[in-house]
């Protein structure tokens, strides 16, 4: 139980299953805590011309029946993960599993296998580690199931038609940490960030609930005028 109220703490053998997060949720977190709690606490979505995009260009990633073998390759699509001690669960676009002599063994499958995950994103790479982060905490959910190290992954970007290589490195995993301990923080609260209105903001599909009209206003007297004013049009 963590609606809303408790505080939810990882215990030794991490988080109760029914604190669980969505996996995804450190992208929006990292792009924007506001908009993170306004879809995972406040349960609000809108769509723009970006999210539809990239939720046309998912759709063969997130085919599972998509899968398949070639030869030393094995490709898995939106296979299922999860971390109990980052306590969230998720999928991931795409998993290539490598046959490697160091590699380790998978249920059904003949031979050693190294994993190498791979998340597809609308656009061109992005300045900040949104996306990075939440390719490597789908790889900390990997290494966590299947007992292994993982030290790299890539992000495909439509825009580009180019992987971009990603390193699991010591610095990036800590940011994973530390987002998600603040996250599970912030749903046991219930707490939605305050407004912090940059550029992002108007390519975001939660624009106008986040930043409602009487935000985009000086003053409360010029929100009140400028209704006023339309309604004597």
């Amino acid at each position: 139980m963590n609606m809303f109220g408790r505080t939810v703490k990882r215990g030794l053998d991490g988080y109760p299953e029914d604190s669980w997060l969505a996996l995804s949720g450190i992208q929006h977190f990292a792009f924007c805590p506001r908009q993170w709690a306004l879809i995972h606490v406040e349960q609000q979505w809108a769509e723009n011309y970006l999210t539809a995009a990239g939720s046309l260009e998912h759709k063969r990633a997130h085919d599972y029946q998509a899968s398949e073998k070639r030869g030393e390759l094995l490709i898995l699509r939106d296979l299922r993960v999860f971390s109990r001690e980052l306590g969230i669960s998720g999928d991931c676009d795409v998993v290539e599993f490598h046959a490697d002599t160091e590699g380790v063994p998978l249920e059904g499958r003949e031979g050693l296998w190294c994993p190498y995950p791979i998340e597809y994103k609308h656009g061109k790479p992005k300045t900040n580690d949104a996306d990075r982060m939440q390719l490597c905490a789908e790889a900390m959910c990997l290494e966590e199931m299947l007992a292994c190290d993982i030290g790299e992954g890539a992000l495909f970007y439509q825009r580009t038609k180019h992987r971009e290589s990603v390193r699991f490195d010591d610095e990036l995993r800590g940011k994973v940490r530390k987002a998600y301990e603040t996250i599970h923080d912030l749903m046991a609260k219930g707490y939605t960030p305050k407004a912090r209105k940059t550029k992002a903001c108007d390519a975001c599909s939660l624009k106008d609930v986040c930043l409602p009209e009487l935000e985009r206003v000086e003053s409360v007297n010029e929100y009140i005028q400028s209704h006023m004013d339309e309604g004597e049009r």
